[in-house]
């Protein structure tokens, strides 16, 4: 018992911290207050995550299972959450949203990723994706008199039900086909006796939870609707973070069965085609859009491309390789989104044109914004390039370099959409022109511009976590 809640310590120090800030909230309504007490839940829990890295193992009763990597990703969906409460404070002040309810919402979520991430049975899998959707839905509909903002919580919960269903039943399906729902005692089962019809069937379904939450083509379109009606800092976390634990649950429920799934022709066909689907419509569809909020909608499709790409690869290389990739585009999306958001907050549009002169109006934004847009491209020396190079040399390396090249010829597209932005701040010249003044948030996305940096020409060690990570975890 004592081994238990020693492994289990992150998510039971983040549960009860949600705890503590429902109530100070309900009896101060102070929401500065809320917001350091999230920002100090969000490092303790991450204090917390650091301590039990060394330990790995399953707890209360095989329902949860703790190893480097879901410590990784638990880092990840942290990152993404202190990111995000540091620069969303202007623009909640503008849009008259600034609730201490927002910070708390965003905490239950990011346990709810935290669940997916360190789930061993497909029950708690479930539950931390509810956990993790229900909190994303209100943060998409926070602005209640804003139309736009209501369609987006009405469509993404609409659509995240039926998407909820889909991995219900997958559940159910597997559980009629093994009589297990630990994901280990399910790949034992398999070991004995071959998979049935019944359970690719319900596996498959699985799957089209995981893809919904991921964004990947067809089940992407809720995303540019909900990204440009929902609050920008909240679009930044939910392309991030959310996006971050479904991976980490793909990599979960496929490392799981491996066995089956490595060298299977059709599973690996299938997210071939997915991949190129997401790629190829993401980028096009991206090409076409005037709204800086939908291009990274479209862009966050083509992301999740190239991370089922490694998926697709497999094995320990492929998996760490979209570990990696997680990492770096939860700070490449989230500064970007964050650079929309302090726009917004000085009164700008999201549109390409309210980038126009922004050099001459604020050098140190749209140096940041430069920095995301190039590492979005996958240009080097950012942190992108090495996210896309590892991946497509997993793809290579399992014999699917077609889908490498693929990946290669839709990056070159983006290339469009994202220099586009980069010429219209540094080329282009606005009238009249006034400064736009430099604010904490603004350090903040410089500090994420400069690890971006560093990431792209320092990979090693990270990329090292990540594969001794995955080794540890999952591989036998």
């Amino acid at each position: 018992m004592a081994q238990d809640f020693l492994l289990s310590l992150p998510l039971l120090l983040a549960t009860l911290w949600i705890v503590l800030l429902i109530v100070v909230e309900a009896y101060i309504q102070r929401h500065l207050v809320t917001k350091w007490l999230t920002l100090l839940g969000f490092f303790a829990v991450g204090a917390a995550t650091l301590y039990c890295f060394p330990h790995q193992g399953f707890a209360f009763n095989e329902m949860i299972r703790f190893g480097a990597i879901q410590h990784f990703v638990n880092l990840v969906f942290l990152l993404a959450g202190i990111l995000v409460t540091l620069i969303s404070d202007r623009y909640l002040e503008q849009e008259n949203i600034w609730f201490g309810e927002y910070y708390i919402v965003m905490f239950v979520s990011i346990l709810g990723m935290m669940l997916m991430a360190s789930a061993a049975h497909l029950s708690v899998l479930f539950i931390g994706l509810e956990t993790m959707s229900i909190a994303l839905y209100v943060l998409a509909g926070l602005m209640r008199r804003n139309l736009r903002s209501n369609e987006a919580a009405m469509k993404y919960f609409l659509l995240g039900s039926f998407a909820s269903g889909f991995f219900l039943y997958g559940i159910s399906l597997i559980y009629g086909a093994t009589g297990e729902m630990a994901l280990h005692r399910i790949a034992d089962m398999l070991q004995v006796r071959p998979p049935s019809v019944l359970f690719w069937i319900g596996l498959s379904l699985l799957m089209i939870g995981l893809f919904f939450k991921i964004s990947a083509v067809p089940f992407h379109q809720w995303t540019p609707d909900v990204y440009e009606g929902a609050p920008t800092p909240a679009s930044a976390f939910m392309s991030t973070g959310a996006k971050a634990a479904a991976f980490a649950a793909l990599i979960s429920v496929a490392s799981s069965f491996s066995g089956q799934l490595q060298g299977n022709l059709n599973w690996s066909s299938a997210v071939s085609v997915i991949a190129v689907a997401s790629m190829v419509v993401g980028n096009v569809a991206a090409l076409a859009q005037d709204n800086l909020k939908r291009m990274l909608a479209y862009s966050s499709i083509a992301h999740a491309g190239y991370m089922l790409v490694g998926i697709a690869a497999g094995g320990s290389e492929g998996y760490s390789a979209v570990m990696y990739y997680t990492l770096v585009y939860t700070l490449m999306n989230l500064g970007a989104f964050g650079v929309i958001a302090l726009l917004e907050a000085e009164g700008f549009g999201n549109a390409y044109r309210d980038c126009v002169g922004l050099f001459k109006k604020s050098p140190l934004l749209a140096g940041t914004m430069a920095v995301f847009m190039l590492s979005l491209t996958g240009l080097p020396p950012f942190a992108g390039f090495v996210g896309k190079y590892k991946v497509f040399v997993a793809a290579v390396s399992s014999g699917i370099a077609w889908l490498a090249m693929v990946g290669v010829l839709a990056s070159a597209i983006s290339a469009y959409y994202y220099l586009r932005v980069v010429v219209s701040m540094f080329m282009q010249e606005s009238e009249p022109i006034s400064d736009i003044s430099s604010t904490a948030p603004a350090f903040t996305l410089a500090l994420v511009a400069l690890a971006i940096l560093l990431l792209g020409i320092f990979p090693t060690e990270v990329l090292k976590l990540t594969s001794k990570a995955i080794e540890l975890s999952f591989l036998p």
